[in-house]
C-alpha cells in the first residue's frame, strides 16, 4: 500500500511507496530555497530517500538548517570548492552545487547504497557533482585528492564513538588546505563537552557558534525540534578556545 506523508513550510513531501520488489519503503521529498523558482534566484532541490534505511538516506533536520545556511550565504560558495562529509541525501552539498560551488559529496566508503543513492539524486537533480566513497579516520587514496575550501556537515556529530575519527579527518582536511573551515549543524547533546576536548586535541577553534532558529525562516523552523546548533570550524594547531555564541 502506498504512504503518503508532507511537511509544512518549504519541505514537502512529494510520496512514499513501498516496493514489493526489495520491500523497501522510499520517498521523494522537495526542499525549496528563495521566494519562487519563477524568479532568478529560487529553486527546489528533490531528493530520494528510503525510510528503512538505518540513517544514511532520510533528510534530518540538521540537514534542512545546514541547506538553509549555505542558501543565505550562496555569495560565500560560488566558485569555492566544497567537500560534504557523510552527505547521506546530500542536502546541504546540492544546494551548494545550485549556487555555483564545485561540489564533492562524500560518505563512507562501505556504505555503497548510499553512495549510489547520491549518484542517483545528482542525476534527478542535473547537478554535475563528484561522489567519492571516504571513511573517517583512514587514509585512503580518497582523502589526498580533496583540497576544499569549505567542508560541509550535517548531522555528523550525532554517534559520540566516530567523533575522534571524524575530528581527525576534518583537521587533515583543513590544515592541507590554508585559509578553509568546516560548517556543521549539529543537535547540542551530552557529548559537548567530548566535542570541545576533540577540538583541542586536533587544533581545531570554534570561530561562529548560531542557534539555527536564529536564521531559520518561520516556515521552515516551525518544522524542527530540538536544540539544533551551526558552527564554523577552523585549524589553529593547538592555539584554541571555545566556541562563543553569535545573534
Amino acid at each position: 500500500m502506498p504512504l503518503k506523508r508532507k511537511y509544512d513550510g518549504n519541505n514537502a513531501v512529494e510520496t512514499a511507496a513501498v516496493s514489493p520488489e526489495d520491500d523497501q519503503m522510499t520517498t521523494s521529498s522537495l526542499h525549496s530555497f528563495g521566494e519562487s523558482e519563477d524568479d532568478n534566484h529560487g529553486f527546489t532541490i528533490k531528493i530520494i530517500e528510503n525510510m528503512r534505511e538505518e540513517y544514511g538516506m532520510f533528510v534530518w533536520p540538521c540537514s534542512v538548517v545546514l541547506a538553509e545556511y549555505v542558501w543565505q550565504q550562496r555569495s560565500r560558495f560560488s566558485g569555492t570548492s566544497v567537500t560534504e562529509l557523510g552527505a547521506g541525501t546530500s542536502l546541504p552539498g546540492l544546494v551548494a552545487a545550485k549556487v555555483g560551488a564545485d561540489v564533492t559529496l562524500t560518505d563512507d566508503s562501505k556504505r555503497v547504497e548510499v553512495l549510489e543513492n547520491i549518484r542517483s539524486v545528482c542525476d534527478l537533480n542535473k547537478l554535475s557533482c563528484k561522489v567519492k566513497g571516504l571513511t573517517w579516520g583512514i587514509w585512503e587514496a580518497q582523502i589526498f585528492e580533496l583540497h576544499p575550501q569549505i567542508l560541509l556537515g550535517a548531522d555528523v556529530l550525532y554517534d559520540t564513538s566516530a567523533f575522534d575519527d571524524l575530528f581527525s579527518t576534518v583537521a587533515f582536511l583543513l590544515q592541507t588546505t590554508p585559509g578553509s573551515v568546516f560548517i556543521t549543524s549539529y543537535h547540542n547533546r551530552s557529548g559537548h563537552h567530548l566535542i570541545e576536548f576533540l577540538m583541542v586535541k586536533w587544533g581545531l577553534k570554534c570561530i561562529k557558534l548560531l542557534d539555527a532558529f536564529s536564521f531559520m525562516p518561520s516556515d521552515k523552523a516551525s518544522g524542527l525540534s530540538g536544540n539544533i546548533q551551526l558552527a564554523e570550524i577552523v585549524y589553529v594547531s593547538q592555539q584554541v578556545t571555545s566556541c562563543s555564541k553569535d545573534g
